[in-house]
């Protein structure tokens, strides 16, 4: 029989998000049900909500949740009923590149995670409380809720006992940021590491960047406030992007040599360009943020010859979540990985006003705590 859940909905761009009675079908062979007990507010719920990413409406959305099994299907075999589960991005399991133990690259990844807004058969995991349709499954979960379907495959079993709002960005922006410095960019001693863009995803990077050789962390932002934040968690150098123009910036950091390795998590075409030519010859950007579809960026060829310079889309930060997360979670309880400091709770009735918060930079993960 359906179970019965309490779901943060958009029913059209740009709608508010409400509260509603929604009903979640029963878990297949592979599926576990989870209680959520919190889940994260990211940059991709609000640009699927603004329509700036395509992503079908009206939905459940969230993509990082934390919770408890409260059952599995008849083919689960990792996980048991009582467990906590981190949820993060969902893949097939059949495709070669997930056979070969790389989810993030699964041929269905578009579809099972951001456009379907179903099961990958086309059928519906969730639907309004009075059978009207709704899209679930996003990124194989719709955690905006306070039960969510997930797969074995999506739910990363962790330690009971750490806070729940403490664990909730881990399945995807804490993931991200880390991922792409520790899994794609990886410093060398003596390196210097620029981010671009002092939010969740940034500053996990940079908390990411501390447990590198690299010598030097330098943050670039707009708000006095976020470049404030990245000193107190380890920036070497900061940059306000309001006051300088942060290549040049860059260049006389490094003596006019440029940087090693750059990461553009904003999602604006400017940073992404800037990221680019602050390069050394050889250097990599990693690009992780994501501006609307469609964006383009004009490159200057002749210097791309001449610098050769490496672009790198990231995507949930190149990660094999099921070693990934329970790595960054141990390092986050030995003290390494402080993401606490950019967490901020709101009620779960309060989902509209978190929403509106990290809209306007006022705090840079909200967190949403299930009744």
């Amino acid at each position: 029989m359906p179970t019965t859940a309490t779901a943060a909905v958009v029913r059209g761009r740009g709608e508010p998000f409400t509260l509603e009675q929604v009903r979640l079908d029963d878990p297949r062979a592979d599926e576990v049900l989870v209680r959520i007990a919190a889940a994260g507010i990211c940059h991709t719920d609000l640009s699927v909500r603004a329509g700036h990413t395509p992503g079908p409406l009206p939905a459940v959305l969230g993509h990082e949740g934390v919770g408890t099994v409260e059952a599995v299907g008849s083919a689960v075999t990792r996980l048991t009923v009582g467990q906590t589960v981190l949820l993060t991005f969902a893949s097939c399991g059949e495709c070669p590149d997930c056979r070969a133990g790389e989810p993030v690259r699964c041929a269905y990844w578009p579809r099972l995670n951001l456009f379907g807004g179903s099961r990958l058969d086309g059928s519906a995991t969730l639907g309004g409380a009075d059978g009207s349709p709704l899209h679930g499954h996003f990124f194989g979960q719709s955690s905006f809720a306070t039960l969510a379907l997930a797969t074995e495959r999506n739910a990363v079993p962790v330690p009971a006992g750490v806070p729940a709002a403490l664990l909730a960005p881990f399945g995807c922006g804490v993931q991200t940021g880390a991922g792409a410095v520790l899994n794609v960019l990886r410093p060398d001693p003596g390196d210097t590491v620029v981010v671009f863009g002092a939010g969740a995803v940034g500053l996990s990077a940079l908390l990411a960047a501390r447990l590198t050789p690299a010598a030097r962390l330098v943050a670039v932002d707009v708000r006095a406030d976020r470049l404030t934040l990245a000193q107190e968690l380890g920036a070497t150098d900061v940059v306000d992007a309001t006051a300088v123009d942060p290549v040049e910036a860059v260049l006389e950091l490094t003596r006019g040599r440029g940087v090693q390795h750059t990461l553009e998590t904003s999602g604006r075409l400017g940073p992404l360009g800037q990221a680019v030519r602050a390069l050394a010859v050889g250097g990599t950007c990693a690009v992780v943020g994501a501006p609307p579809a469609g964006s383009r960026l004009a490159l200057d060829v002749p210097a791309l010859l001449d610098r050769a310079p490496r672009i790198v889309g990231v995507n949930q930060g190149a990660s094999r979540p099921g070693r990934f997360l329970p790595a960054l979670v141990d390092l986050y309880l030995a003290g390494r990985l402080p993401v606490d400091r950019l967490v901020r709770t709101f009620p779960f009735a309060a989902v509209e006003r978190a929403a509106a918060a990290a809209a306007a930079g006022e705090v840079v993960k909200p967190v949403l705590v299930m009744p």
